[in-house]
């Protein structure tokens, strides 16, 4: 008799070797009786096991997300594929089938990074040259469009009830894919995902009709 350690505690057993240690530890609940090859019971226990620890139902969102993303690519609406995986991977949150997501550390800082990549790579020398015949207007529009983002979204908070943070994000003049990540930092990603998509659907539909209707009757030329 000796005393044989295991996880900090001492116990005063007959040791049967380092073998004895190995048996008497567990994985996730599976026993494994023996140092040879597991059963096949076992073996479904660890794969389900590694399935949980690998966050398989992130793989489920992703296919959803990029099924109805690769759908509404087809209409040829500006960030459609963004609005159609927003779409796909509610339905399938709301759904209750797939436990809710819980995304790696990191993943939101990525996708920022990414976003202002692209969208920082689209600035060329031509546009610093049209910067500067166009900077007075780029102000005074964007003066305007926010002071008037901001006191819609302070109406419609007040008037519907409904928080703050996502009608002022849901007003603000930006794009989608930025307001989107914006409102995640607060929890309301979604719902401000949601109202650009509206608001981007909506716009596209319309103005190309009106533009339409001014030029036939005079009132610009094309």
């Amino acid at each position: 008799f000796f005393f044989q350690a295991q996880d900090a505690i001492r116990d005063s057993v007959a040791s049967r070797g380092l073998g004895d240690v190995y048996k008497r530890q567990a994985l996730n609940s599976v026993d494994l009786p023996t140092l040879g090859k597991p059963t096949m019971p076992q073996r479904k226990l660890i794969i389900i096991y590694c399935l949980q620890y690998l966050k398989i139902n992130l793989i489920y969102y992703l296919i959803a997300g990029g099924v109805f993303g690769a759908l509404a690519l087809k209409t040829g609406i500006p960030a459609a594929p963004l609005a159609g995986a927003l779409i796909g991977a509610s339905i399938l949150s709301i759904s209750g089938k797939v436990d809710i997501a819980e995304w790696p550390i990191g993943t939101r800082t990525i996708l920022e990074i990414g976003i202002g990549t692209v969208i920082g790579t689209s600035l060329t020398q031509d546009s610093l040259v049209d910067l500067q015949s166009l900077w007075r207007p780029a102000i005074l529009i964007t003066f305007t469009l926010v002071i008037t983002g901001l006191a819609i979204g302070l109406w419609t908070s007040r008037l519907l009830k409904i928080d703050v943070i996502t009608t002022i994000l849901g007003a603000a003049p930006g794009g989608i894919s930025g307001m989107s990540l914006v409102g995640s930092e607060y929890g309301v990603g979604a719902a401000v995902a949601t109202l650009h998509a509206v608001r981007l659907i909506t716009v596209l539909l319309i103005l190309p009709l009106v533009v339409k209707c001014l030029n036939l009757f005079g009132l610009i030329k094309s």
